[in-house]
């Protein structure tokens, strides 16, 4: 009954006509300020998850579900055994064997330090690097001609040129059998001959740095035959990538080295997770210091109704119901403000999915800001909103069951 009594006489207090002060332009100030706080967590929350997926999904072109690679040292062998052992594991789909180092690319235009990166048959049924070639083959051969797939940025760089027949790479790895390279100067570096075939367009990052070439030659160029830098798996999907880890290691011993796609950007992931709670931090701070118009027109509200909770203490009214009046009264406020701005921010955010109304000056990736909603983020805004609005009532709350209406005392 009490519950029932405090919830009809804050809602009343709520709708109610307010006298000519400024509990009415207070409370309209506290809900507005949380209107706006919440609407922009939720904008903000959608536009990092938007760049945190699109970042991710960038990044799945070279970095793998799940990668093993030597506890020590650069190069390894995965003997057949181990290798079926792997790929008959629950969860895995593809493997795929690659070798990469840095290799030194010369052309007839520019000498550039690049990253090689020898691939098989598999290589691109396990990476998502195929969706980003924007010219030429979507694969690579030794037989008639070695051939290879460049980003675009190195291409560029390089002056080659898919489309022509004569356009050529040379690629220098140091030769670690010269134990005395000046000696026989020419001797000193292995070298290997490409044609351009294909070109990738991900981001900077990779589209300077890499090119993709058979692993038989890669292997020759390195006199590493055999060998591998890591080993690549595609998981099946529903399966996870910890769980799969956690199998491979075991199977595999210490002197391999099994990383998730996570562990392999640890640093990526963090930065991207500690700029959105920085973001939640400070708008936090803007939300606690809106509640400060709150908790003055709660008290003035509590001034207001005095004679109101003096006659629900004659009545027989506990502290404790008196208290939850003004508590819901505070929670109504903060939920009227942020459910206002949680919906505002929703339509804003479903409006930038559809019609894309931001642009993104200068981006090649995409031309509008990107966003994804989740609902976490919504429970955690909402979440926050009703903690400010308790924060922000309680205080008048408790000093509510101390007030005593003078007119009724004096009487």
């Amino acid at each position: 009954m009490n519950r029932t009594l405090s919830w009809q006489l804050a809602k009343r207090y709520f709708r109610g006509k307010r006298s000519a002060n400024a509990v009415p332009v207070l409370s309209r100030i506290s809900m507005v300020a949380i209107a706006v706080g919440s609407g922009a967590l939720i904008i903000l929350f959608s536009v990092f998850n938007g760049f945190e997926f699109l970042v991710k999904d960038l990044y799945k072109a070279f970095y793998p579900e799940v990668k093993i690679s030597a506890a020590k040292g650069k190069f390894f062998s995965l003997p057949e055994d181990k290798w079926k052992a792997v790929k008959q594991l629950d969860g895995v789909q593809q493997m795929a064997g690659t070798i990469e180092d840095n290799v030194l690319a010369n052309s007839e235009d520019e000498q550039i330090v690049a990253t090689l990166k020898g691939i098989d048959n598999n290589y691109f049924k396990v990476s998502d690097v195929k969706q980003y070639i924007i010219d030429g083959r979507d694969s690579v051969s030794s037989y008639p001609s070695a051939t290879a797939i460049l980003g675009m940025r190195l291409a560029n760089q390089m002056g080659a040129d898919v489309n022509n027949a004569f356009s050529y790479i040379m690629l220098y790895y140091p030769n670690t059998s010269m134990s005395n390279p000046s000696l026989d100067p020419a001797s000193a570096f292995q070298s290997l001959k490409l044609k351009p075939d294909g070109q990738f367009r991900i981001q900077d990052d990779f589209d300077s740095k890499y090119i993709l070439a058979p692993l038989s030659l890669v292997q020759t160029l390195f006199r590493e035959e055999g060998k591998l830098s890591s080993v690549e798996l595609k998981l099946k999907h529903g399966f996870s990538a910890d769980d799969v880890k956690e199998k491979i290691a075991t199977l595999l011993g210490p002197a391999y080295r099994v990383e998730t796609r996570y562990e392999q950007n640890k640093t990526l992931y963090m930065v991207m997770r500690t700029e959105k709670w920085a973001v939640y931090a400070i708008l936090s701070l803007v939300l606690l210091i809106a509640s400060f118009n709150m908790i003055g027109a709660l008290s003035l509200l509590v001034l207001e109704k005095r004679k109101d909770i003096a006659i629900l203490k004659i009545m027989g009214a506990e502290p404790a119901t008196i208290r939850r009046i003004f508590i819901l009264e505070g929670l109504l406020w903060s939920l009227s403000g942020g459910g206002i701005g949680i919906i505002l921010g929703f339509l804003i955010c479903l409006g930038q999915q559809y019609f894309h109304w931001v642009k993104l000056q200068g981006s090649f990736i995409i031309d509008a800001y990107p966003v994804r909603m989740q609902w976490q983020d919504f429970a955690l805004v909402l979440f926050t909103i009703m903690l400010v609005g308790l924060l922000a009532a309680w205080g008048p709350a408790f000093r509510a069951t101390k007030t005593e209406d003078p007119s009724l005392k004096s009487a």
